[in-house]
């Protein structure tokens, strides 16, 4: 028969369990406001010059590559405010937050990929402004109410994007990842600390 378990186990563990508890119910609060109007900028900037390609390949190109620009400037941006708030990008609400964001960019870049073999271009715009803004919708569950309303309101504009011509497809994203990226990040920096 073993004694009494020692009171700093105990202790050990209430703390382990209590941090546990802690970590699921936090939201990701280290959404770059800065960063997102950034990339909002690197979108309007693609839009100017997407809209002035020769052909839909390069058009293709020319967002795929501010695509790569802005994913790298939102990470930069992200890993920055973490550490200025002193949280980390491997914590509990940050995988949540990352793995409600991953299926749906998954999806869009193997949707991407097939439209672009069977050549149906005119489909990309509505698909990226819905995917995205599911993913931002999704993520946003661990984040602060204004993440997910930028997912609705990215879905609304790919909805948007269906209902119109196939020639309005540029504009609108340069109005989701342009327009919206700006704007809520202007306000993300200003109500939710950068």
């Amino acid at each position: 028969m073993s004694g009494p378990e020692p009171l700093a186990g105990r202790a050990a563990d209430n703390l382990r369990y209590i941090r546990q508890a802690m970590e699921r119910s936090a939201t990701f609060t280290s959404i770059p406001g800065a960063g997102g109007a950034v990339m909002g900028v690197v979108a309007l900037a693609a839009a100017y010059v997407a809209a002035n390609q020769p052909s839909p390949e390069r058009w293709l190109a020319t967002w795929l590559a501010a695509a790569a620009i802005a994913a790298a400037v939102g990470f930069i941006a992200m890993a920055r405010k973490a550490r200025r708030i002193g949280v980390t990008l491997t914590g509990g609400s940050a995988r949540r937050f990352a793995l409600g964001m991953a299926a749906p960019f998954v999806a869009g870049a193997a949707i991407t990929y097939e439209l672009w073999t069977v050549g149906h271009y005119t489909v990309m715009a509505p698909a990226w402004l819905l995917l995205y803004g599911t993913g931002v919708l999704t993520g946003g569950i661990f984040s602060v109410p204004v993440v997910r309303a930028i997912g609705v309101c990215f879905m609304a504009l790919g909805v948007a994007a269906i209902v119109t011509p196939p020639a309005w497809g540029n504009a609108w994203l340069a109005l989701g990842f342009g327009g919206l990226q700006v704007v809520f990040g202007i306000y993300i920096a200003r109500y939710h600390g950068g």
